[in-house]
């Protein structure tokens, strides 16, 4: 079925009447959920939206974390016309006032107690008349309980509701998302029900799924890229696991065992890193031998194909099994979005067996530019542009594309929307190329390339997962832009560090004191100073920075969905990235002065 609208997906997974659409933990229990409760759910709250006076075009908060209620409202708000604008569970007070202010949402739903006291901070600077929270909190008195109304969910259909939801077009706005906002203010990314469809029209044809597939929805929903994957899974029949918290996926995966894992690159990076640590002794030993096999059959893997030699299976039995075990055991599929995946893992991955399908897109394109699939793969590529989009290379290197499935606008932001713009193609910020048989390769962002004071330019986000590969590397941000030369502030993966410095007697009573230990700051030179060897002279980075304190989304280092915030990391460290150039400089100068 070609998809107009949204409501699509909707009526596609109620027609299709399947006794288990989603599933959703309780205590130690999985609970599963049909599609006639799911659709009893949706009218219920559709209804009581309608009694509010919310109508099409009216905006509808969503703060919550991956659940059913989050599903449900989403479904409620398209199939009335209503805008929904998620917003991170992440986020605090000060940054959901902005996203309540410039949306003007009257109703907003929340999860838990902890999200309703941010909205509560701060409702009487918004417009919020009704705060609704789904997890019972018998002692709020200025919230509407969700059980109130979907305990009363009408169990039959409801052809009034129906009506509405065929009535909406695909230019009818569906969604509001903000960005993350890497720099500057957020901006409301209007997405219309066409937008999104249209996408999902392309992408539902790269895969196929069967009724014991499954899919664990971890990915913040706030994010596109989890919200498109959803809707492809309702509507291509695929049940999905909702697993709010981060932390339980790896407790998801061996008990839900899922067929289906689209997760970002640190998701990936983490399950490298356990292997890594694990390996010592004769383990060690044993898993180079593997990977020395696996390499062998790389070629194989990536053409999806399952290698038959008796090194192979022996390899595959004593290690690679085990590594596949503790992501449920029974994935066939795996998909990459969000960030760059680096090649050193992709490649690892291949060579125990396992064939990561990298994608790339945006928030502002509905959001898949490009994907690998089953059919058209490409190690180190995001696989070939979608048939509904094209897509080119601009004279600087910034890849522009056009399409059913480019965002509408900016919310209230005419003049950002159309610096965006140019010729009628949207301009990513990416800089990429495409290759002779159309296979799309992204370099880093425009803004982030780093301009050193000899004018050479580098692109960080190669050498910067270069060095992530590493398991004493949680993140890397290279620093030189209007400097002599490139070097690097790397942010330790502290408890393997500290495993590390307690192997070779390094005492310390702190963080900052770990770091600046001389055979901790040893041990990263020497990583660099490894990694130097594969980079051109003028990439090669000539100073390293170690800084005692990890990165996270409460001190603005990161954004919601993980990315690095380039501006924020430089500006809280640039006393100290200023002192290690200043060194850097007198080192330089030191030598002359003595020659006279």
């Amino acid at each position: 079925m070609n998809l107009r609208t949204l409501n699509d997906v909707f009526f596609t997974l109620v027609k299709r009447n399947s006794d288990r659409v989603a599933l959703t933990r309780e205590g130690d229990t999985w609970k599963t959920i049909s599609a006639r409760q799911l659709r009893s759910w949706v009218y219920a709250t559709a209804r009581q939206l309608q009694s509010w006076g919310i109508k099409k075009g009216d905006r509808v908060i969503l703060l919550s974390e991956n659940r059913p209620e989050w599903a449900t409202t989403d479904f409620a708000c398209l199939l009335l016309g209503a805008v929904d604008v998620p917003i991170y569970a992440t986020q605090i007070s000060e940054q959901c006032l902005f996203v309540l202010q410039n949306s003007e949402a009257r109703i907003a739903f929340v999860s838990t107690r902890k999200q309703y006291e941010k909205l509560a901070a701060i409702r009487d600077q918004s417009d919020l008349e009704y705060i609704v929270i789904m997890d019972e909190a018998p002692e709020l008195n200025d919230v509407v309980p969700m059980q109130s109304f979907l305990r009363h969910a009408p169990p039959d259909d409801d052809p009034a509701l129906n009506a509405i939801g065929e009535k909406i077009e695909p230019d009818d706005l569906a969604t509001l998302i903000y960005t993350s906002g890497t720099t500057g203010t957020p901006k409301g990314v209007m997405l219309t029900h066409g937008n999104i469809a249209s996408n999902l029209n392309v992408s539902l044809d790269m895969y196929e799924f069967d009724k014991d597939d499954l899919c664990i929805s971890f990915l913040p929903l706030s994010h596109v890229t989890a919200r498109h994957l959803d809707y492809a899974l309702f509507n291509a029949g695929v049940p999905l696991a909702y697993c709010p918290v981060i932390e339980d996926l790896p407790r998801s995966m061996r008990e839900v065992h899922p067929t289906l894992i689209v997760a970002v690159p640190r998701v990936y990076e983490k399950v490298y890193n356990q292997v890594q640590n694990k390996a010592h002794g004769i383990k060690r030993g044993l898993i180079q031998w593997a990977l020395r096999v696996g390499a062998a059959n790389r070629e194989a893997i990536l053409r999806g194909e399952t290698p038959t030699s008796f090194s192979w299976k022996l390899a595959d039995a004593l290690v690679f099994s085990k590594i596949r075990e503790g992501l449920g055991g029974r994935a066939r599929v795996f998909v990459s979005g969000g960030a760059p995946l680096g090649k050193e893992i992709a490649t690892w991955y291949a060579d125990i067996g396992i064939r990561i399908h990298e994608g790339y897109g945006l928030t502002e394109t509905s959001p898949v530019i490009a994907l690998n699939n089953p059919i058209n793969h490409r190690l180190g590529t995001v696989g070939k542009p979608m048939s509904n989009i094209e897509v080119r290379i601009a004279d600087d290197g910034e890849v522009l594309v056009r399409g059913p499935s480019i965002f509408k606008g900016y919310w209230k932001m005419p003049e950002e929307t159309a610096a965006v713009f140019q010729d009628g193609w949207f301009k990513t910020g990416d800089i990429g190329s495409i290759d002779e048989d159309g296979y799309l390769s992204i370099t880093d962002r425009k803004k982030d390339l780093i301009k050193t004071s000899g004018g050479k330019f580098i692109a960080p986000q190669p050498i910067e997962n270069s060095l992530k590969v590493n398991q004493y590397i949680a993140e890397a941000a290279l620093l030189g832009d209007k400097r002599r030369f490139p070097a690097v502030l790397i942010i330790p993966s502290f408890e393997d560090l500290e495993q590390w410095a307690k192997q070779h007697s390094v005492k310390f009573s702190s963080r900052k004191e770990l770091v600046r230990s001389h055979q901790v700051q040893g041990l990263y030179e020497g990583i660099v100073e490894e990694l130097n060897h594969n980079l051109a002279q003028y990439e090669k980075l000539k100073k390293v920075l170690v800084i005692p304190d990890e990165l996270s989304i409460a001190d603005g280092t990161l954004t919601p969905s993980m990315k690095l915030r380039r501006r924020h990391l430089t500006d809280r460290y640039k006393k100290e990235i200023d002192a290690l150039y200043a060194e850097a400089e007198s080192h330089q100068r030191t030598p002359a002065t003595s020659k006279r």
